[in-house]
């Protein structure tokens, strides 16, 4: 080989070497940008710093997402109050003794009734006549004792029952529940309460009917307010004697209007709670709500939300968690 040949090998090389090394410096950008990038973030902020969740249509039934507009509704006015389920057995006790004296009062008046029979013929003496005569003002005497302790600790309501046999044997057998209800310390109603509706502690979101029977013959020695007697019937919460429990009295006047919000679309975060408001076919906003009495198919909501307003009924956490999944990227 002569020194030119040698001369165009060595060039050869040294170009065929710059190419290789030029294609290694392209390889890795190129491997870079044929990566898939990552989904658009599905948070976004509105112009007044509002925060607005995005679900693709197509995506939506996938997570479950559901939305339903909102109904209208009324109220009547409502006022909070707090009691506790009271103990049958001392009614029990007072109902006995009532029987027990009106067995003796008609057992008396019927020996009285055949003396004075027995005197207009000259068959019993005057003394044996003073006798059942005194035994049955004392019974009757006993019955209006025992009427006095009845009102006194019970109430005219329960006092002038015509059942009350029976009306003891449902509260000591929990079909029924007698309860009483104060009003804080202070306060005073406009006007008497027209119904009410009782839940447990536990259970806010499950009000039942009561019976108002009338005014607490007696003031609960810790609340001292204002009290109110109040039949459960049936007793389909089961309440037992003691249990503490919330009462709404509703008072006259006129209705308020709001919506019936569904008891799945409340979300609670932060010790509050919320909904999620549909903005845009796509676009959701969580929006914090009062919920101001319970129903018992949701909760009244008088401000911040009207009727046909659409909101998710199904699949606020979810949506909840891609919130907050998308502020974690931000951060």
């Amino acid at each position: 080989m002569n020194f030119r040949n040698c001369l165009s090998l060595l060039a050869a090389t040294a170009l065929l070497a710059g190419c290789t090394k030029e294609k290694d410096k392209k390889e890795p950008g190129e491997a870079t940008s044929g990566k898939t990038p990552e989904a658009e973030s599905r948070v976004k902020h509105g112009t007044n710093g509002e925060v607005i969740v995005t679900v693709e249509q197509k995506v939506q039934p996938t997570i479950g997402l559901q939305v339903a507009p909102l109904e209208a509704a009324q109220l009547s006015p409502e006022l909070k109050a707090y009691g506790r389920v009271l103990d049958p057995a001392p009614l029990a006790a007072i109902v006995a003794d009532l029987l027990s004296a009106q067995a003796a009062g008609q057992a008396s008046e019927a020996e009285l009734k055949r003396l004075k029979t027995l005197a207009a013929q000259n068959n019993a003496s005057e003394r044996a006549l003073q006798s059942a005569q005194a035994a049955a003002v004392h019974d009757q005497t006993q019955i209006q004792a025992v009427r006095l302790r009845l009102l006194t600790s019970w109430g005219e309501a329960i006092a002038q029952r015509n059942d009350l046999s029976d009306f003891v044997q449902s509260l000591g057998s929990l079909n029924s529940a007698l309860v009483q209800l104060e009003l804080p310390a202070g306060e005073e109603l406009p006007s008497a309460p027209t119904a009410a509706r009782v839940f447990t502690l536990s259970n806010e979101t499950n009000p039942v009917p009561a019976t108002l029977l009338g005014p607490a013959p007696m003031a609960d020695p810790q609340l001292q307010g204002r009290g109110f007697l109040l039949l459960v019937s049936p007793n389909s919460l089961r309440l037992v004697p003691g249990a503490a429990v919330t009462g709404l009295l509703s008072l006259p006047g006129e209705p308020r209007s709001g919506v019936l919000l569904p008891r799945s679309a409340v979300v609670r975060f932060n010790g509050a709670t919320w909904i999620y408001l549909q903005t845009g076919e796509e676009s959701f906003q969580r929006t914090e709500v009062s919920l101001d009495s319970p129903l018992a198919n949701g909760w009244f909501v008088a401000k911040g939300l009207k009727p046909q307003d659409k909101v998710v009924t199904v699949g606020g956490q979810q949506l909840l968690s891609e919130e907050l999944k998308g502020q974690g990227g931000e951060e």
